[in-house]
């Protein structure tokens, strides 16, 4: 029986594993790197060890380090969670040889279904359906094809490859991700199916020679080859679904599969079904099959760990619909970069439970407010998961509280995530792996350009409301007060597009008589200068002339809320302010603003056309040299951070000038990565305006 567990992991998913624990009287041990010392997961720890290491990336791999945290806490069972060590035979045969109790299936199973190459041999043998693969480029003939690596998952180390020319370079690059992120850069070459759906069974076995089916997921909606959207059941005939699951529990009895497993199948449109890989561990979306099933099913990797029977031998009945969502640290208008910060402020609203089986909605998060976002783990940092008796009813449900949550200081994935569960594509069930590269609206930003004026208002008037809050002299005078009451206030800011200027004016009563916004960078067709005399007068934004302009009044300002009452309905803005910054939600979407000083300090000039690292990282190519003309889109570097590559294109034509940072080198924030020089050159056309870039 366990008593005390080690999760050999980090996140959400440790504290996923501890909610179990403590629901069934196990002790819990955590491990942390530096980098993780004040995270959630290790204050909700019974114990917790540090692990030394060099880089806070390779802590959690060292096999040793762990062995000797288990027996410093006296632990005597260890679960890997999933990533790191999950799908490690290396660690699981060192766990069992301790003396330990594994929580997952045998090495040998791990070792078996960890080449991808070898388990598709084997599983072909027993009948599971399989897509034609190659190991030599030299073999492929027929475009598009799919890079994947064979000792990893997770997206990682995959390209997309449509013709012969460029099949060398993806093979180079799936390796070095692959290397970097699984310590093996195995690849091989499978055919690529268009507008396929992404469709896994999930699968449990137990020691006494039980495999049974718990349903299915459907994870069609991708980004760069991740999961970031996922729901159960999928949307199949019941014929097409006992054929996978039919499959899914031979290839778990051909491998003696034991504990939680997931088996994932590519759906063609024809409705042939593809086996795709095994992964030997619980998987991120698990939640949603906990939903409709009601099972906790860490429960049942802890009970089947000790030798407990499973206490069902076929699919178990299935209530309702559930949807997921991985909410992430990244910029989908910028390819997905990666983004990092401090989090000022994580909440959603109207969740009913975290980290266990629930009906409503379920957050299991690896963050909460104050947490630091750095660059050395992957980017996920919550999931969402809604239950509702319909699909429809799911959707609508993570869609409100994904669009009403409060996520303040680093850029997330979180608008695109309520645009694609508001989709009527996806309400219509037209999803697959393609899916967002065919729908660039969206990408767009919830909060429309034309209401970006608005929450730029609001932040003004919760500013001046917290500057008068915190006076200590003639506090009681009205914000704004003038000897020439003529003379408005003004507040600058930086946004998404570029600065924002706010001019407005109260009156004696204190209410709106005048406003303007100037958004210099934004379209002139949705934003630009207006103002208008008396409450209710002014307007967001002109449109151009004869258009019309809402009639804006001021209900309430304070330091953390503003009300305006915009052509008769009232709008509640809520603003938090942390330092500079003022983070606003309104009903429209959220928006991130700093406010500039008033008479700011100089500061070093940075040399046009240089092109900014957004994020620490490593410089791991260098594709041009010091003299070199390149065109816009031309790639220029690699640069490597979250484990994933991501290539520094040209933003415009021109010729390199510096190029600071070598193959190999570390990067800051804001580091110049490069500098192009796009002056016109005799013979050459004239080239667009630079712009700092990195895609």
């Amino acid at each position: 029986m366990i008593n005390r567990l080690l999760v050999a992991n980090r996140g959400e998913i440790t504290r996923r594993v501890f909610a179990t624990c403590r629901a069934m009287g196990v002790e819990t041990v955590a491990v942390h790197s530096d980098a993780d010392a004040d995270a959630p997961f290790v204050a909700e720890a019974d114990q917790a060890v540090r692990l030394p290491g060099d880089t806070p990336a390779e802590t959690y791999l060292r096999i040793e380090l762990i062995l000797d945290a288990a027996r410093r806490s006296g632990a005597d069972a260890v679960h890997p969670g999933y990533g790191f060590l999950a799908e490690n035979a290396e660690f699981a045969a060192a766990v069992t040889d301790a003396g330990l109790i594994w929580v997952g299936p045998p090495a040998k199973v791990i070792a078996a279904m960890g080449d991808k190459l070898a388990a598709k041999a084997m599983l072909a043998e027993a009948g599971v359906p399989m897509l034609p693969s190659w190991t030599d480029t030299g073999e492929v003939t027929d475009f598009p094809v799919l890079v994947k690596a064979s000792a990893g998952g997770g997206g990682r180390g995959m390209r997309v490859v449509r013709d012969a020319a460029g099949l060398p370079e993806a093979v180079a690059s799936a390796r070095r991700e692959a290397a970097a992120a699984f310590g093996d850069g195995t690849v091989f070459i499978e055919r690529y199916v268009e507008r396929g759906r992404h469709v896994e069974v999930q699968i449990f076995g137990d020691t006494h020679g039980t495999v049974a089916a718990i349903g299915e997921r459907d994870c069609s909606i991708q980004r760069r080859h991740q999961k970031i959207v996922e729901e159960t059941p999928a949307i199949v005939d019941p014929e097409l679904r006992a054929s996978l699951h039919e499959a899914a529990v031979s290839a778990g009895r051909a491998v003696g599969y034991v504990g939680a497993g997931t088996v994932e199948f590519l759906l063609a449109p024809s409705g042939e079904f593809f086996f795709l890989e095994m992964n030997t561990r619980l998987q991120v979306e698990h939640p949603v099959t906990e939903a409709v099933t009601g099972l906790d099913l860490v429960r049942w990797q802890l009970l089947v760990a000790e030798g407990e029977p499973l206490p069902l031998g076929a699919t178990p009945p299935v209530d309702g619909h559930a949807i997921e969502v991985r909410l992430c640290a990244e910029d989908p208008a910028q390819g997905f970069r990666p983004a990092t910060g401090i989090l000022h402020r994580f909440a959603i609203p109207g969740v009913s439970g975290g980290f266990a089986p629930t009906k409503g909605l379920r957050l299991d998060s690896g963050v909460v407010d104050g947490s630091t976002v750095g660059v050395h783990y992957d980017s996920m940092l919550a999931k969402v998961v809604a239950w509702a008796p319909t699909r429809a009813e799911a959707a609508r449900a993570l869609a409100g509280a994904l669009a009403r949550a409060e996520i303040h200081g680093v850029t997330t994935n979180r608008d695109l995530l309520v645009r694609v569960l508001r989709s009527p594509e996806f309400g219509a069930a037209r999803i697959d792996t393609g899916f967002l590269d065919r729908r660039p609206e969206v990408f767009a930003p919830l909060l429309p350009a034309d209401r970006l004026p608005l929450a730029a208002l609001a932040a003004a008037l919760a500013s001046a409301a917290a500057r008068r809050a915190d006076a200590r002299v003639l506090a009681g005078l009205p914000s704004g007060w003038r000897n020439v009451p003529a003379v408005a206030q003004v507040s600058r800011f930086t946004g998404p597009d570029g600065e924002i200027e706010v001019r407005y004016r109260l009156d004696r009563t204190g209410g709106l008589a005048e406003w303007s916004v100037d958004h210099s960078a934004a379209d002139p067709e949705a934003t630009g200068r207006s103002a208008a005399a008396g409450p209710g007068a002014a307007g967001p934004g002109a449109a151009g002339p004869g258009s019309e302009r809402p009639a804006v009044a001021l209900v309430e300002a304070a330091p953390a809320r503003v009300v305006l009452d915009v052509d008769g309905v009232r709008q509640a803005f809520r603003v938090r302010r942390v330092g500079s910054a003022a983070f606003v939600d309104g009903p429209d979407g959220a928006a991130s603003l700093a406010e500039l000083p008033r008479l700011p300090l100089p500061t070093a000039a940075v040399a046009a056309g240089s092109l900014l690292a957004p994020l620490p990282g490593a410089v791991t190519r260098v594709h041009v040299q010091v003299g070199e003309r390149v065109a816009a889109g031309d790639p220029l570097l690699t640069l490597e951070a979250m484990k994933l590559e991501h290539q520094v294109l040209a933003p415009t034509d021109g010729v390199v000038t510096e190029l600071p940072v070598p193959a190999g080198g570390q990067v800051r924030t804001g580091a110049v990565l490069a500098v192009i020089d796009g002056s016109p050159v005799a013979g050459d056309p004239t080239p667009s305006n630079p712009e700092e870039d990195l895609r």
